[in-house]
């Protein structure tokens, strides 16, 4: 099977954006350079095809109780338009997607899933699903566009696409969401991004993107929109220090050691993987996500070493030069109870070991929720 193409996929290419594969689609990783990019959304305004994501829908009875059951998070506690960011593990508690939860209602729930894990979802939910609910993946029939950056609701509030929803837009809170009808077709419009900056997506049938692509792009004119590739995603979720399954994320990785135990609600019914996540809760992780800056402007990449007083210590998930923070930085776990202050830590780049001082996470303070 050869790779796939997003409905915008012609719009990129005759933007002169480079394509390279990604998670089985041709994907524009980069239009111009990928710190011009990134400064665009952290500034500005910027615009992400995002329609390789994956979208399973959940209906029936329980469709909600189901999502609860499936992910960590406390899918019940939602309201009706309102979103949570989640895992879903296996038995073993260890990680098999981050996700997020759209609630419609208790018969209606849309798991919004990683592209490269798509199809592993969804043979999760058929293998797990009840009697009573039906799952469906509608990934081939829905386009996702984000629209990033300060000025991401002064551009929706532009543009005629969203002139009958200009209210809805204006008052959306952060992790809020609602539905509306285009040509007798559903459009969701959620505060949602992987930025670290205000900013909405929007999932609309596959035949509207180019025409809402077109019309942010020239009504974003004035506000300096402009189109973001790959790459700078990339960097601009780094640096607010948000995980990337296949790097922070992983089946041999816990949402405890990912730093994301706000996400696992022990409390809640029974859920996959609870069992061990408790007894983890209990005994304490072995690794744990930590941030570190890298003296000069050397850059730590994935799995390169982690030192502390001459002991590797553990690994690198993620590293660059972050470019709105100006800071060679990388994310790493290292074994659990090590000191998180103290010198003596060095990452092992092309042979050399290099200073690195640990440092908290986040290494950006996201402005999403402002």
């Amino acid at each position: 099977m050869g790779e796939k193409k997003t409905p915008l996929y012609n719009t990129h290419v005759e933007r002169g954006a480079k394509m390279v594969e990604f998670a089985g689609f041709k994907m524009p990783v980069v239009y111009t350079s990928i710190v011009t990019e990134h400064n665009t959304v952290r500034n500005k305004v910027g615009l992400f095809d995002v329609s390789h994501m994956g979208e399973l829908e959940i209906t029936g009875a329980r469709a909600a109780e189901f999502a609860d059951y499936i992910v960590t998070n406390n899918v019940d506690r939602l309201e009706e338009g309102q979103i949570c960011y989640t895992v879903a593990c296996n038995e073993n508690g260890k990680v098999l997607d981050d996700l997020l939860v759209y609630k419609f209602s208790d018969e209606r729930v849309l798991l919004v899933v990683n592209a490269s894990n798509t199809d592993k979802i969804y043979a999760h939910l058929l293998k797990e699903k009840w009697d009573d609910v039906d799952v469906a993946n509608r990934t081939a029939d829905v386009a996702q566009i984000a629209v990033q950056g300060p000025l991401s609701k002064e551009l929706l509030l532009k543009i005629p696409f969203c002139s009958d929803v200009a209210d809805g837009i204006e008052t959306l809170k952060y992790y809020r969401f609602f539905a509306f009808h285009k040509d007798g077709k559903e459009v969701i419009v959620s505060r949602t991004g992987y930025t670290g900056e205000l900013g909405f997506e929007i999932y609309l049938p596959a035949e509207f993107a180019v025409d809402l692509w077109n019309e942010l792009l020239a009504g974003g004119a004035e506000l300096g929109v402009e189109p973001i590739g790959l790459g700078a995603r990339d960097t601009l979720r780094f640096e607010a220090s948000l995980c990337l399954y296949g790097n922070e994320l992983d089946e041999e990785t816990s949402p405890l050691e990912a730093g994301l135990k706000w996400l696992v609600k022990l409390k809640k019914g029974d859920f996959l993987g609870r069992d061990a996540l408790a007894r983890e809760k209990e005994e304490g992780s072995k690794k744990t996500l930590t941030g570190f800056e890298i003296q000069g402007r050397q850059i730590a990449r994935h799995h390169f070493k982690v030192k502390y007083e001459g002991r590797v210590v553990g690994e690198v998930t993620s590293g660059t030069f972050a470019p709105y923070l100006k800071k060679s930085l990388a994310m790493a776990y290292v074994e659990s109870g090590l000191p998180a202050d103290a010198n003596g830590y060095a990452i092992e780049i092309r042979g050399k070991d290099i200073e690195a001082k640990r440092i908290a996470l986040p290494f950006y303070k996201s402005r999403a929720a402002d």
